[in-house]
């Protein structure tokens, strides 16, 4: 990230000379003296943001192993969004890379709180090196959130809500499993929870989704005509990657295999980052391989199966691969077009000298102690989102726990998207949590402009 802007204080020094009013003492800043003092923690830099908020780069130390803490370390990259040490604090992760652009999530905005936000171990620059991928498990990076939640509370004190989205979800979930008292709520959006991976539903979903199976005919027909039109495709898709510099080579196993690839993920990810409303943009069987061509890359991104579209992703692939699990679609309507097998599966987004082997029931094990001992859970999700396939779930033992679906919702499901009452309710409970009074107004600031960012989850 390229620190924009740094900020440093300027002291101005006054004499006292007869006649003329004194300078005014230069005054202490709080917000760096408490963060200086976090063992641990170092200012990397500050941002100019918006009135009302300070905003600062940070990293913090990190054991590449919790289990072997005197084994190697990392830097773990975070940012700060300071609103008052007297207000409550989100602690937000997508999961993956820490964001560019900062913004507010949505339980900072309703709280008017603090925010720091976390990348994910493994992520770069957030990366061991060199890199033992048997550190990448939801273990170890619960416990690098556990231990930056702990160390901030020096500075912060009072109520602690974590936040995530998608994959970013389910690890504030993981976080919870394994350190229950870290935090006074969680709410998680669009998380999915894979308890089975060889039990999948995804065909079943896929195959009733929206309103109509007009519209999930004609993305079939479109899939299958770009199959049908492999070559005019490949040469489109061959001429986007020479002038971009994509290769195929390291990982994805062949520009066919890519083509595969983005055909084959259309309809989950038209459904995860569209919907119904996009129906009447996808092309008939007489559209032009143009037409498809354009249609395919702003569905899916032909540049997400590339080498380099795959690069940054390999940690999450890792994770899907060997505890979280993936979905299995078995692409049936393409059968008798498919050059390549196991497309879905993502130890061929992995480059083949990082060993991967699945741990069957670590999934099973979250789900059975949310539905068991969870508690101030909160999970929103949307409707015709395919990964609302297989949600988390509330148990006889969940307490004060909650679930949502926002209808006709899609991956970026909220809870100001739920109906009124429901909203109201969600609402009214995180404020519970975060310690705010129920009335407070919502700020309102550019800091909350939060777009649909496309993962592979």
């Amino acid at each position: 990230m390229k620190w924009r802007g740094l900020v440093t204080a300027t002291v101005t020094c006054g004499l006292l000379l007869t006649g003329m009013p004194a300078a005014a003492a230069p005054q202490a800043d709080d917000v760096r003296e408490k963060l200086d003092g976090i063992p641990g923690l170092t200012i990397t830099g500050e941002r100019p943001t918006e009135p009302g908020f300070r905003l600062f780069d940070l990293t913090f130390t990190q054991p590449a192993d919790h289990r072997d803490p005197a084994g190697g370390v990392f830097q773990q990259r975070l940012t700060l969004l300071h609103r008052g040490f007297e207000r409550p604090t989100v602690a937000y992760t997508s999961g993956y890379n820490l964001p560019e652009k900062a913004s507010r999530a949505e339980p900072t905005q309703l709280l008017d709180g603090n925010q720091v936000s976390l990348e994910h171990r493994f992520f770069k620059p957030s990366r061991p090196e060199p890199a033992d991928w048997d550190e990448l498990d939801i273990w170890q990076s619960a416990t690098d959130e556990h231990r930056v939640i702990n160390a901030l509370r020096a500075a912060y004190g009072q109520e602690w809500i974590t936040t995530g989205g998608s994959k970013g979800g389910m690890t504030a979930v993981y976080h919870r499993h394994f350190y229950p008292g870290d935090v006074d709520g969680t709410v998680a959006y669009v998380a999915p929870n894979d308890v089975d991976n060889d039990r999948d539903g995804y065909d079943e979903f896929l195959a009733t989704v929206g309103t109509d199976q007009a519209c999930r005919d004609a993305l079939v027909t479109a899939q299958r005509e770009a199959l049908l039109r492999r070559g005019e495709m490949l040469e489109r898709f061959g001429d986007y990657a020479a002038k971009e510099g994509y290769t195929f080579d390291k990982t994805i196993g062949g520009i066919d295999r890519a083509l595969e690839l983005v055909v084959s993920d259309t309809p989950f990810t038209f459904w995860q980052y569209g919907g119904q409303a996009g129906c009447s943009t996808i092309p008939a069987a007489g559209a032009s391989t143009d037409d498809l061509y354009a249609f395919f890359d702003k569905t899916v991104q032909f540049s997400s199966y590339t080498d380099q579209g795959v690069e940054k992703y390999v940690p999450y692939y890792y994770q899907a691969g060997t505890q979280l699990g993936w979905p299995g679609v078995s692409n049936a309507a393409l059968a008798d077009l498919l050059h390549h097998d196991d497309l879905s599966d993502p130890r061929g987004l992995v480059p083949r000298d990082i060993p991967m082997s699945f741990e069957p029931g670590v999934m099973g094990e979250i789900d059975d102690w949310v539905r068991s001992a969870g508690s101030e859970l909160m999970f929103v999700n949307g409707e015709y989102d395919p990964w609302n396939t297989e949600p988390f779930e509330l148990g006889p033992g969940s307490e004060d726990s909650f679930k949502y679906v926002v209808p006709g919702g899609n991956h970026g499901a909220d809870i100001e998207a739920l109906p009124a009452s429901e909203r109201d309710e969600a609402t009214a409970t995180l404020r519970r949590w975060g310690g705010v009074d129920a009335g407070v107004s919502v700020r309102d600031t550019p800091l909350d402009e939060r777009p649909l960012q496309r993962r592979p989850f």
